[in-house]
């Protein structure tokens, strides 16, 4: 599984490096600050599945141990979403996932084949309102800009209980690094579970978007990117905003400290039954783990309001509505991806549809009712 399953397209810096395990999504973005933010944020919709945190503890980790499957494995089957004699195939994605799977792609590639669309997962694109050479000037603007305003270090930033939890989970995800004592704490929480999620064999890069692009390509059939793109009028003012600009982003960092401490079993189990198809323990599984809490910090920060930035998760969705009706008006078959949130939650996109009168079908060949657990 090579390729990545949410590429961001954009100047990496090597101060401002874009860990890819909390999100699924696209992004395709200049300059690479908001692409950290907005994959953090906007990566794979989550719907109030967080796991309530537990009681701090400074004690080692209490992981379950897991042991991802390798080798050979089917995926997760396809949802059937129907009118008439119109369908569409939908494809639930997941990230995490086992790093050393081969994805049985055979069933996904019978349905591209057999369609005349394949209509990518919901994504957006904010682009900076500069010719090339401004966003050359604009990049050493960049700089820094993970690090804590006015000079802060983590440990002033956080609760001093889970501050204790992180130099525990520190020394042994992240070794002897004492750079990462000075960034925001939702950069800290992502550098660490990013390290941790590699450890327990598990990758963010499935190549599952990658493989559905490449198998379109192999049978002629168009490929449409459902993106929601918006413009940032004043790039250098966008950056000056933010790295002056404080973020409530503890509760994200004490959320993944526990995620990282007690979660990675189940995180691993549920990227194992995306693997092995494994339809009922997928359904049973929270999705989002401390991911509301990071999506709260950014969008509620007063910054991502003044920008305008914090609602283009819903366009996007928005936008991805529109698309899927009208493939499925015009095509007599379409096949889709969708982050497995998306599929699970009653709240979610394929619900949506449901409810404006689509026939939905679970690949168990139950009626889906787009429910997950509590």
């Amino acid at each position: 599984m090579a390729a990545s399953a949410g590429r961001v397209q954009a100047w990496v810096l090597a101060d401002n490096r874009v860990p890819m395990a909390l999100y699924d999504m696209e992004f395709c973005m200049r300059p690479t600050l908001f692409a950290v933010l907005f994959a953090l944020a906007f990566g794979a919709p989550a719907f109030a599945q967080t796991t309530a945190p537990a009681a701090p503890s400074t004690a080692a980790v209490t992981n379950l141990e897991a042991v991802t499957v390798s080798g050979v494995q089917p995926g997760p089957g396809l949802w059937k979403v129907s009118k008439g004699d119109h369908v569409m195939w939908v494809l639930g994605t997941l990230s995490p996932l086992p790093d050393h799977i081969e994805w049985k792609t055979d069933e996904v590639d019978q349905a591209i084949a057999g369609s005349q669309e394949v209509l990518g997962p919901p994504s957006i694109a904010l682009k900076p309102k500069t010719n090339f050479f401004g966003k050359m000037f604009l990049l050493p603007s960049l700089i820094g800009a993970r690090k804590n305003p006015d000079g802060q270090t983590l440990q002033q930033m956080v609760p001093a209980p889970d501050y204790a939890r992180w130099l525990v989970l520190k020394k042994q995800y992240l070794g002897n690094d004492g750079s990462v004592e000075n960034w925001r704490p939702i950069f800290a929480a992502v550098e660490l579970y990013d390290k941790a999620i590699k450890r327990y064999g598990l990758t963010a890069s499935g190549g599952v978007k990658d493989t559905v692009r490449d198998l379109a390509k192999k049978h002629n059939v168009k490929f449409t990117t459902a993106r929601y793109t918006m413009m940032v009028e004043e790039p250098r003012t966008a950056v000056k905003t933010f790295k002056s600009s404080p973020m409530d982003d503890r509760e994200c960092f004490g959320r993944t400290l526990d995620t990282v401490e007690r979660g990675l079993g189940r995180i691993t189990e549920r990227a194992n039954a995306w693997a092995t198809g494994d339809l009922e323990t997928l359904r049973g599984l929270p999705m989002s783990d401390q991911r509301e809490a990071c999506i709260s910090a950014v969008t509620e920060a007063g910054f991502a309001k003044q920008l305008g930035f914090n609602d283009v998760q819903q366009k996007a969705q928005a936008l991805w509505m529109d698309a899927a009706e009208q493939a499925l008006n015009s095509n007599t078959q379409t096949f889709a991806m969708l982050p497995m949130e998306e599929v699970l939650s009653p709240h979610g996109l394929i619900a949506r549809l449901k409810a404006k009168g689509y026939q939905v079908e679970a690949p168990d060949g139950s009626d889906a009712e787009g429910v997950a657990s509590p």
